[in-house]
């Protein structure tokens, strides 16, 4: 059994094509976010990938809908991400496929 650290990888991403990563694939990246409460993320959309996320904890809006935790909110290529974050929160996020700089500021 291998024990590693989230900390080690950048912005909570450890699975995708970039390094360090645990595995390495241009298939599908994962990572656990952790935003503040307030926090500003620039909006920004996708032009190939589909994030698939999971509020584990805290409130958010985004797209002008409220989430609590458990939510699974999913953003298809070219839907706007918007996040307003209400208190701490925690996201899991898989995002298919693994493009390298498909992200586009709105």
């Amino acid at each position: 059994m291998q024990i590693l650290n989230l900390k080690d990888y950048i912005r909570g991403w450890f699975i995708g094509n970039f390094e360090p990563s645990v595995l390495k694939t241009d298939q599908f990246e994962i990572s656990v976010q952790r935003y503040k409460k307030g926090e500003f993320v620039q909006p920004h959309t996708h032009k190939v990938a589909t994030e698939y996320n999971v509020l584990i904890s805290g409130s958010m809006t985004i797209q002008g809908k409220k989430l609590k935790p458990n939510d699974i909110f999913i953003l298809e290529p070219n839907e706007i991400t918007d996040p307003v974050y209400h208190e701490e929160c925690t996201i899991v996020i898989a995002k298919v496929p693994c493009v390298i700089g498909d992200k586009y500021d709105k």
